[in-house]
């Protein structure tokens, strides 16, 4: 009961990992990140079409719309003028083929009748705190992969590798990976939210839990020594249904997996017991999302990188979700969000970005259940928002979808709704809904103690 109702959200908050090189680079390197370069290492400069406008320090203060007035509240849309530029559908989508994924070709072909790609302007709307910018710039020229990928170190509070090159200038895609792992999510935050699997008649039955995060890595008075291996604490409580209600959960998420794996510990309402956890990692199936997902699907992903080889693809412009405030609407039931195969498209947006296009293949005497995995990730947000991922056989299997969007009031690019699809069995796993929530996100500059976060605690609060 205590794994099926937490263990997703346990591990929804998941980021960490990457192989050892030298990854260090010069001053005079790093001066492009105020330069040519966005202070994340994207691209400062739209496009020769002018489908991707210049970036010009994304959402700040004065674009936040002025009915947004309390932290936590749901986030009006800056963008709510928008009009549709074009929908692709499954009789156009040869005419976009370069810019879509090979993910979102197979939910177009396999729902052909209801699934479609809604196409907007393009807002570069990914922004951070100006101390993050200046963390990023000393980690350019100081950070350092670890332990043959499974940890970093001389990096903290900001992505450690904006120009993620090796030694001999070639792009690492696990650098690239490391910094959709330790990307900018805020210091504290505070979510109640809900998951669910939806079946292929489109029943579902929702589980809502509140989930508190400490991102140590982001603490202000830190350090990377002072960490000691540990990456983020994660707190969660099921709130409903009533049969679920009470139980707790625990996490000491590490750095370094391979030096020390996460440590978990449940709190069972019925017996009054706190008991640790057993650890939940690579390809193990998730039992809250009725086993439509692996551990290390959670956040896009997570853990360690050693069961795959990885490789650079390119760096392109895609079709990618994108801006997704409609999604963050409090006026937006489940009902009609929740649809058979999908979530409903006409509550969706997609806009044209550059991203970076890795890819994981298993290694060779090595068990995963994915053996081919491909990755998307924005450039101005190193976050990952498209998954494609293949069976042995090498026929695509399962399509991750991050709906990302601006949570202005940090400011910080994050996912307002992960959406997990199976195109086999025709069911799908949603993560983070609460547009039905009182409050959507709610971010803090300060976490509570470290006792807080500490297993005799569990008790008492789960309770």
């Amino acid at each position: 009961m205590l794994r099926k109702c937490h263990w997703i959200v346990i591990l929804a908050v998941l980021s960490l990992v990457v192989p050892s090189v030298n990854a260090k680079v010069s001053k005079k390197d790093a001066s492009r990140l105020t330069k040519e370069l966005t202070p994340y290492g994207g691209e400062r400069k739209g496009n020769k079409k002018g489908s991707i406008p210049e970036w010009t320090g994304g959402i700040t203060e004065k674009d936040i719309p002025a009915t947004y007035t309390t932290r936590g509240q749901h986030h009006p849309n800056p963008y709510k003028d928008d009009k549709l530029l074009y929908k692709i559908t499954a009789s156009n989508m040869h005419i976009h083929a370069d810019k879509l994924s090979e993910g979102l070709k197979g939910l177009l072909t396999k729902y052909p009748d209801t699934f479609y790609v809604p196409v907007y302007p393009t807002h570069r709307s990914a922004s951070a705190p100006q101390r993050i910018y200046d963390n990023i710039a000393k980690n350019a020229v100081t950070a350092e992969l670890a332990n043959s990928g499974a940890g970093i170190v001389n990096a903290y509070g900001g992505v450690p590798f904006p120009l993620p090159y090796d030694a001999k200038g070639d792009v690492n895609p696990l650098m690239i990976l490391w910094n959709h792992m330790t990307r900018w999510r805020g210091v504290y935050v505070v979510r109640q939210s809900s998951e669910v699997a939806v079946q292929k008649s489109g029943a579902y039955s929702l589980v809502t839990s509140q989930q508190e995060i400490d991102f140590l890595f982001y603490h202000e008075d830190g350090d990377f020594e002072g960490l000691d291996n540990r990456l983020f604490y994660y707190l969660a409580f099921t709130k409903r249904p009533a049969r679920l209600a009470g139980g707790a959960i625990l996490v000491h998420e590490t750095m370094d997996q391979l030096k020390g794996a996460r440590q978990a510990w449940g709190y069972n309402s019925g017996q009054r017991r706190v008991r640790k956890a057993p650890n939940l990692a690579y390809d193990m199936p998730v039992a809250a999302a009725d086993g439509l997902i692996t551990a290390d699907d959670v956040d896009l992903y997570n853990g360690a990188p050693d069961r795959y080889d990885w490789t650079f693809v390119g760096k392109k412009e895609m079709v990618i979700p994108y801006n997704n405030y409609a999604l963050d609407d409090p006026n937006l039931k489940y009902d009609d969000l929740l649809q058979p195969g999908h979530v409903n498209p006409a509550h969706t947006r997609y806009e044209l970005h550059r991203v970076w296009v890795i890819e994981a293949k298993v290694k060779k005497n090595i068990r995963h259940v994915y053996g081919r995995r491909t990755f998307y990730i924005d450039e101005d947000s190193w976050g990952i928002a498209l998954v494609d991922q293949y069976d042995s056989r090498g026929d695509l299997w399962r399509v991750t979808v991050s709906h990302l969007m601006n949570y202005y009031e940090v400011p910080v690019l994050w996912t307002a709704l992960d959406v997990y699809h199976d195109l086999v069995t025709e069911r799908y796993y949603v993560a983070f809904l609460d547009s039905e929530e009182e409050n959507s996100l709610t971010f803090k500059d300060k976490a509570p103690s470290k006792r807080y976060f500490k297993p005799a605690a569990l008790r008492r609060r789960g309770r």
